[in-house]
């Protein structure tokens, strides 16, 4: 009781109503050279269009990874990614030519908002890869850049426009006296020498000729008038002029549009289609929008383009980046630039391993799941010794290299065998037996794929139906999904080798599916930790108990905290047990366990015993013929 003077009535509070939290069972982890998106960063994909927008699509060097990642997400909404990169060999494109390397948001905020790295020009692509080659940038700086008078602004007026041959796609221009038409019209540009009633798209441009993609249908006398547009004018609409916010401070000629172009079709599927336009944006620094946002150009890219960063203002912008109060940098030319120079690396066990190793700190990752493509021994070892056996709250699921499955035949058996035992003995992984075939609708082709992904899927499947502490495999559970065939199918002599192994095999039975028709991990010795629910049963128990008991740390050791987590833990295990997932358990935490020794080292001792449920593997059917006259009793028990 707090200390008083008087008498009075003092009130407090005794907290016993915390309770075991729920802890996440179903969350994927998985890395993979992927031909887009950030490197050697978390990103969570709820869905394979979502895995799309973020990683680009499957091609011909990542498809494994690629539809193992999909697979898993076919069951899952909760997968998170890393992309696997080559720091010394992967580069985004940039509009001058120049590779760099900005693996992610933090090391673009980090190395290149600064505008410090000028060599790669305005625009680099938002992620690494040859991907970002397809990205093409235009920027419209000004009134006199969205459209103009050519001929106005030729050095010869009078003699401007020669000649135009309708049977040719040639305007001829007298270039005389030093005079460059290439300066005022660029390829991709509009043309028209009619007063702006018909507009030609232009091909190509020198200091004498323009090369329109299609021919006017007459001739037309010398001296007459070139009027040029911005190649992407109708898309816009109207030229960028002066922004009200920059007016009403006194400002001007601030506006710009800027266009994103697919230009080889490996973003849409179609070239040179418009990925995203940026109408209006302003060349000053504190620029907002009518909604208080702002509005400088720069930031408008960075926080919502998907596909480039600004590195830079374009040559000649010399005040862009100003307050609003200037009057901008008029620039009379478009900029354009198709991206170059990005390159996708080679990819090896080294960078995947380092991609893997963003999931192995257990305090600051959550994962349940860790998913492992067509990993070879290398991977495989470092997933189960480094991530797994160290987090100790995630399984490792595994599948045989390709060659042992794959057109293999009369082989697989004895190859998935010998692959396995190259592996370490342990409760925290699984493998299952085969490849499936599946088809590539972004390729139009089938493709052989791993089926980690589908396995880890099914425990995903069975947490969402039963309980983590329910077997994943059988026919219950354990139908596998989007198989066209196997690259095998075990025998019961097959299946016999391989589950002795703790290899669980994947069989296509007729008329019920392709099945997961085992429960293994990979432990070698017998225990009730060789089977997946049970497992997964301590992987979940231990979790939630663990971060209940992080409230205990700093209180006493005292009666009363020893039985407070007893009052705390009995209740789960309870409910756990009402789940079918225990037959029974006991909670020990008070003197006998924690005695004056443990209480002097500061520390404090909770024993909890389990007894987990089983699996059923093997069912025995006793079918017995009785005679007629002799009663069932009589023989019930006798076999």
């Amino acid at each position: 009781m707090a200390f008083q003077l008087s008498p009075g009535v003092n009130v407090s509070e005794i907290d016993l109503t915390t309770i075991v939290p729920a802890v996440a069972t179903s969350v994927g982890a998985f890395a993979g050279p992927f031909a887009w998106g950030p490197t050697r960063e978390i990103v969570t994909i709820s869905d394979e269009i979502r895995l799309v927008d973020r990683f680009g699509r499957p091609d011909t060097n990542n498809y494994e990874h690629w539809f193992t990642a999909a697979n898993f997400l076919a069951y899952s909404n909760n997968l998170r990614v890393v992309r696997a990169a080559n720091t010394t060999s992967t580069f985004n494109a940039t509009a001058n030519g120049s590779g760099v390397l900005i693996e992610n948001e933090d090391d673009y905020e980090n190395n290149h908002e600064d505008a410090s790295n000028t060599a790669f020009g305005p625009f680099a692509a938002r992620w690494p890869g040859a991907l970002g080659n397809s990205i093409r940038v235009s920027i419209c700086p000004s009134a006199n850049a969205f459209s103009s008078n050519v001929t106005a602004q030729h050095a010869h007026t009078a003699n401007a426009l020669n000649y135009l041959v309708d049977s040719t796609t040639v305007i001829n221009v007298d270039a005389s006296g030093g005079a460059n038409i290439a300066s005022y019209v660029y390829p991709g540009d509009f043309v028209s020498v009619d007063g702006g009633v018909s507009f030609k798209r232009v091909a190509s441009v020198n200091a004498a000729a323009i090369v329109v993609a299609t021919a006017f249908t007459a001739n037309v006398a010398a001296g007459t008038a070139i009027t040029r547009k911005w190649q992407y004018a109708d898309n816009l609409g109207v030229a960028p002029g002066t922004s009200d916010f920059v007016a009403g401070r006194g400002g001007s000629g601030d506006e710009l549009h800027v266009i994103v172009l697919d230009e080889d079709g490996l973003f849409s599927g179609t070239a040179n289609t418009i990925l995203e336009r940026y109408s209006f944006v302003s060349k000053a620094s504190d620029a907002k929008d009518s909604f208080g946002n702002t509005n400088f150009y720069k930031n408008v890219i960075n926080q919502r383009s998907g596909y480039i960063w600004w590195m830079a203002h374009q040559p000649g912008a010399l005040n862009w980046g100003n307050t609003s109060t200037s009057t901008f940098t008029s620039i009379a030319t478009p900029f354009t630039a198709s991206f170059t120079a990005g390159a996708d690396g080679t990819i090896g066990n080294a960078e995947l391993i380092t991609a893997y190793d963003q999931f192995a700190d257990a305090d600051s990752v959550d994962v349940s799941l860790v998913i492992s493509g067509p990993a070879g021994q290398t991977l495989a070892t470092h997933l189960i010794s480094n991530i797994a056996e160290v987090r100790k709250d995630c399984l490792v699921f595994l599948s045989p290299e390709k060659a042992d499955c794959v057109y293999n035949a009369g082989n697989e058996s004895s190859d998935i065998i010998e692959y396995r035992d190259l592996l370490t003995s342990t409760s925290y992984a699984v493998m299952d037996s085969n490849w499936k075939y599946q088809f590539d609708k972004y390729n139009d082709t089938y493709r052989w794929v791993p089926l980690n992904g589908d396995v880890a899927g099914l425990c995903v499947r069975t947490d969402l139906e039963r309980d983590p502490w329910f077997s994943p495999g059988g026919l219950n559970r354990g139908i596998i999904k989007n198989v066209i065939k196997l690259a095998w199918n075990p025998t019961k002599a097959n299946r016999d080798d391989l589950y002795v192994k703790g290899i669980n095999p994947i069989v296509s039975f007729p008329g019920e599916g392709t099945v997961l028709f085992g429960d293994k991990t990979l432990l070698a010795k017998p225990s009730a930790f060789d089977r997946i629910n049970v497992r997964r049963l301590f992987i979940v128990v231990e979790k939630a108990i663990a971060r209940a008991a992080r409230f205990s740390l700093f209180e006493f050791n005292d009666q009363f905290t020893r039985a407070q987590f007893v009052n705390l833990v009995e209740p789960y295990l309870r409910d756990v047990a009402g789940r079918r997932g225990i037959t029974d358990f006991r909670v020990v935490c008070d003197e006998t366990n924690n005695t004056q020794e443990v209480i002097d080292r500061n520390e404090f001792i909770g024993d909890i015993y389990i007894k987990p449920v089983r699996s059923i593997n093997f069912i025995q059917l006793n079918f017995v013929a009785v005679r007629s006259g002799v009663s069932f009793e009589e023989v019930v028990g006798q076999f």
